[in-house]
């Protein structure tokens, strides 16, 4: 089918957007790795339900792959600053079904990408990926977590799982290394009880709901976020409004809009530093006519210059 990809150009491409291809971790030389990890913790009930999440979204970046060097208008200039400041290193080798030795995997890989002073962004796939690349921070420093989800993600356990699509943030707020917890987005009715909210406000998160943004903008999320923080970015597809992304297991109206998600994450680098980034919860089969795939392209893309710019 023929595209503007086609007319300037980008065919043939199997990287996000045509960034140079990194297939060992421990050779990188780009500030920012981009990493692929589709199906982590699958259930009975709705299976490996985001597994080829990393190939549609690196589909719908294809059409810009020879455009890397033309303007962003996202950012004010061009994707990245510089030619190799990113790379694509592929999809991690999870398996369906073996969940203990996928999360073992993406620890693994974001710590090779730590090693190696670069940031890693995590093109996922189910909601239990923050977890594992999380725990790859224990022991190197002190971090904020922003999560952007339409659920808060403070439940014990999900059909005996506790390290499943429900429980990231109760998870982290376990983990040493975490001291302090931001979620933004929350809206509708999700998997919480009123007592896993008391929960998350005993421990100390602080909340900014969708309706709180849509009233105030993302100021007052900003201003929660200390100068010169270490940020991980959490950023769940069900942030974003149905109309924009519907490739997602929950959908529920009230959400961000594009431009929102944008100046959260870009207000992030310039309050501190952003020292991880996960996209999580993209659908591929509940996509419509590929306008999902697009957006969380675009996102990721403006993401990676965000990040490529930061100190």
């Amino acid at each position: 089918m023929a595209d503007l990809g086609c007319m300037f150009g980008a065919q043939g491409v199997d990287t996000f957007m045509g960034l140079p291809r990194c297939e060992d971790l421990a050779a990188l030389q780009a500030r920012v790795a981009l990493i692929g990890a589709g199906a982590i913790t699958s259930y009975a009930s709705v299976g490996a339900y985001c597994a080829g999440a990393p190939a549609a979204i690196r589909a719908g970046a294809a059409a810009y792959a020879a455009n890397l060097g033309h303007m962003n208008f996202d950012l004010g200039g061009v994707t990245l600053p510089v030619p190799d400041a990113a790379a694509d290193c592929g999809d991690l080798p999870v398996v369906d079904g073996e969940g203990e030795r996928n999360r073992q995997i993406v620890r693994d890989a974001v710590a090779a990408v730590l090693d190696r002073g670069a940031v890693p962004v995590l093109l996922g796939g189910d909601d239990s990926l923050p977890i594992p690349m999380l725990r790859a921070f224990e022991g190197r420093g002190r971090f904020t977590i922003l999560q952007i989800d339409a659920h808060v993600d403070w439940r014990d356990e999900v059909q005996g799982e506790r390290l499943g699509l429900s429980s990231t943030m109760r998870r982290a707020s376990e983990m040493g290394h975490v001291e302090r917890i931001i979620q933004v987005g929350q809206r509708g009715i999700g998997s919480a009880r009123p007592a896993d909210y008391q929960d998350a406000l005993d421990w100390g998160v602080q909340f900014v709901s969708a309706r709180d943004v849509a009233r105030g903008g993302v100021g007052p999320v900003l201003e929660l976020i200390p100068e010169g923080a270490e940020v991980i970015i959490c950023f769940d597809c069900d942030a974003l409004d149905p109309a924009i992304m519907p490739a997602v297991i929950g959908r529920t109206a009230g959400g961000l809009d594009y431009w929102q998600a944008v100046e959260l994450i870009e207000g992030v680098a310039q309050r501190g530093r952003i020292a991880a980034f996960d996209l999580v919860e993209f659908m591929p089969e509940r996509d419509i006519d590929g306008q999902a795939a697009l957006v969380a392209a675009q996102l990721v893309a403006a993401t990676l210059g965000i990040i490529a710019r930061q100190e």
